[in-house]
């Protein structure tokens, strides 16, 4: 009995602690993002501050246009995921039921792709892009965010599918259910999890990608908004750390509300789908 305690008094310190690792960079933004300037450059900072003040917001959108690249982030962030939920479902499904020799060469090639690193795609992205005409366009980075993630979200679905018993197709298939009736009705339910796992995915990555934004968009107004976020860093590499501060806690909202709306609809739809199981 003892043993068993300690035991589980030790996971939740290790749990706690990483939680505590995990929240330290959110909590420690959020405290600098209401430092006055004073209080920034002071050599012994706090958690807390004296003096709390606003300056630093309304700073941060008087410098950059932060809006306007918001809406960029969220319009290239939703067009990703959608479109990559979109083809990503129909395809895992073709992998995880034909067992061929395609279908493994396919989960080969999601596996491989991911060792890719940015620096090693990005050139002939932008050839392929530039001969599209699709640079320094929204509707090009989608499409980039839509080919990084898609191997990604394919992994994950196939997994998904994997999980969901043959046995269900097959007796709705003696029960007179088409095919396109059976994946409606009996798989589509059971994948919906999965689903919104890979769209959450999807958002996310894209939500905080900044070197395909970077280097293919150039015109300010087209900008997401982890790139604008650089703008108040100064050519010498100085900060304006307070400001700074503001906006990066302000970028990270919109990620964390999906995330946490999301949560609960992946939590019942697991729950749904074992019951129908």
């Amino acid at each position: 009995m003892r043993t068993r305690t300690g035991a589980r008094v030790g996971q939740y310190a290790a749990l706690l602690a990483y939680l505590v690792f995990l929240a330290f960079p959110l909590l420690w933004l959020l405290s600098t993002a209401f430092k006055s300037p004073r209080e920034l450059g002071s050599a012994h900072p706090t958690w807390i501050p004296r003096d709390a003040t606003l300056a630093n917001f309304r700073q941060a959108f008087d410098e950059q246009p932060l809006l306007r690249a918001g809406l960029n982030s969220l319009l290239a962030a939703a067009c990703a995921a959608v479109i990559a939920v979109l083809v990503a479902v129909p395809t895992a499904y073709v992998i995880a039921r034909r067992r061929t020799l395609l279908s493994r060469a396919a989960t080969g090639w999601v596996v491989v792709s991911q060792a890719f690193p940015f620096v090693l795609v990005i050139i002939p992205l932008f050839l392929v892009l530039k001969n599209l005409r699709l640079i320094d366009s929204l509707a090009g980075l989608v499409l980039v965010y839509v080919v990084w993630a898609l191997p990604f979200a394919l992994w994950m679905l196939v997994g998904y599918v994997r999980a969901v018993p043959a046995e269900l197709e097959e007796a709705a298939a003696v029960d007179g259910a088409g095919r396109v009736r059976t994946l409606v009705s009996v798989t589509a339910p059971l994948l919906a999890p999965g689903i919104v796992a890979t769209g959450l995915f999807a958002f996310v990555t894209a939500w905080n990608e900044f070197f395909f934004a970077l280097v293919l968009l150039k015109t300010p107004k087209k900008q997401t908004l982890p790139v604008v976020l650089t703008h108040f860093v100064g050519a010498e590499g100085v900060a304006d750390l307070g400001p700074l501060a503001a906006a990066a806690f302000l970028a990270t909202l919109p990620s964390l509300a999906v995330f946490a709306l999301v949560q609960r609809r992946i939590t019942g739809g697991m729950l749904t789908g074992a019951v129908k199981g």
